[in-house]
């Protein structure tokens, strides 16, 4: 048998290999660096086309109309609006014609077009803070229609673009910030919707589903990892949940319609019922991130606690439970965070009817705020398109304040063995 000879790393054949594999190294670095550019790419285009698209939905256009109340067709008394019964001696007046008229004398004929059907509210709610305008000339800012609306920023017809040109040289045009967007609820107007009504009902849902999914998640994640004995009937619960954490999301909605809404008979379209369903969906992750969180504890620390006389209750509650939270509420925060933006399970339950006030409590009629965004963006006028995008990015907004809650938590709490 020959012995083996030494390898001659100088030979032009080793050199040659080690060239090669160098540059194969230096190849695989470079795919991967540009892999991770094209991402940011991507990420940073779907920001930019975003926020291009959804920033207008948090101003809107306003026209300044001059409205003369003393020779309006109106006949209302000051006294009447401060009484008790003014909301019955404003809804005896007709707002809407008063309105449509005021525009016509003072921006000109046709001109009422460019306000918005909702216009009339805000002369009625200016008569009802100050009654005194009852009795004077006044110049009022109403909310412009979407079409409007849309030629000011630049993407209207070209009837819209010239009136704007026209009444913004006079000085009569001007934006403002959209104050009901943030404060109303869905409507057939776009230029009146707003995002509460899905914000609250999402607040409700997540409510709900936390309250559920985190007790029972950690208690089942801590009787598997603590006491259960290991045979296959656990093996087939441990596979069982890893199997849900991947099932659709819209199987869990069929499961919410089948037994929430079928057979426990609880109100449709109600955060109560939406909850519970997210419950379902989310109740998995949180298992399987509490057990990796308590398997992460070392020995040790449940050792020592026997040592000094701790029982198996008090190891698992006062020592071995405080130090697996934190990765157990960041398993929680990134599945509520996922359950935050699911839209099919929701629908299956009847989560998207048109509601068009904020719901009071948890079995009110609700929606959410992706629900919302599907709702809107089903819509044919134009006028919607802007209000989706502007929902999207208060959608991402709530995302990644969760998340970024979930990763403070981590670095903060997280203890490193």
């Amino acid at each position: 048998m020959t012995a083996r000879q030494p390898t001659d790393w100088k030979s032009p054949e080793m050199r040659k290999r080690i060239a090669a594999r160098y540059a194969s190294e230096r190849r695989f670095r470079a795919i991967g660096l540009i892999a991770i550019v094209m991402s940011a790419g991507f990420l940073a285009y779907l920001l930019i086309s975003m926020m291009h698209a959804g920033l207008g939905g948090f101003s809107r256009t306003e026209v300044t109309v001059q409205i003369d109340f003393p020779k309006a067709p109106i006949v209302l008394d000051p006294a009447s609006v401060r009484g008790p019964n003014a909301d019955a001696a404003l809804a005896a007046v007709n707002w809407q014609q008063l309105t449509d008229q005021a525009a016509e004398d003072s921006l000109g004929k046709g001109d009422s077009a460019w306000l918005a059907p909702s216009a009339w509210l805000a002369v009625r709610d200016a008569v009802k803070a100050n009654p005194a305008v009852l009795q004077q000339s006044v110049k009022l800012d109403l909310p412009a229609s979407a079409e409007f609306d849309l030629a000011a920023k630049s993407r209207g017809t070209d009837e819209a673009e010239h009136a704007y040109a026209r009444l913004n040289s006079r000085g009569l045009v001007h934006s403002a910030i959209n104050w009901s967007f943030l404060t109303a609820s869905d409507g057939t107007d776009p230029t009146q919707v707003g995002i509460w009504g899905a914000f609250k009902g999402s607040l409700l849902t997540m409510i709900v589903t936390l309250l559920l999914s985190f007790p029972v998640g950690v208690l089942a994640a801590l009787y598997l990892e603590e006491y259960a004995p290991r045979n296959r009937w656990t093996d087939m619960i441990e596979v069982s949940i890893n199997n849900l954490a991947a099932v659709p999301s819209i199987i869990f909605g069929l499961l919410g319609l089948a037994v929430f809404l079928n057979v426990m008979h609880l109100p449709r379209s109600a955060a109560l019922v939406g909850g519970m369903t997210l419950a379902l969906m989310t109740m998995p992750v949180i298992v399987i991130a509490g057990r990796n969180a308590i398997k992460a504890v070392p020995p040790s620390i449940r050792d020592a606690a026997l040592g000094i006389g701790a029982s198996p209750v008090q190891v698992v509650f006062h020592h071995v439970l405080p130090l697996a939270l934190p990765g157990i509420m960041t398993g929680t925060i990134i599945g509520m965070a996922r359950a935050l933006g699911e839209t099919a399970p929701l629908l299956m339950i009847g989560m998207r009817a048109f509601i068009a006030s904020p719901p009071g409590g948890v079995t009110d009629p609700a929606t959410v705020l992706p629900v919302q965004i599907f709702l809107w963006s089903d819509e044919v006028s134009k006028g919607f398109i802007e209000k989706t995008s502007a929902a999207i990015i208060v959608l991402l907004v709530f995302l990644l304040s969760m998340n970024s809650i979930a990763i403070y938590l981590r670095n903060k709490f997280e203890r490193r063995w």
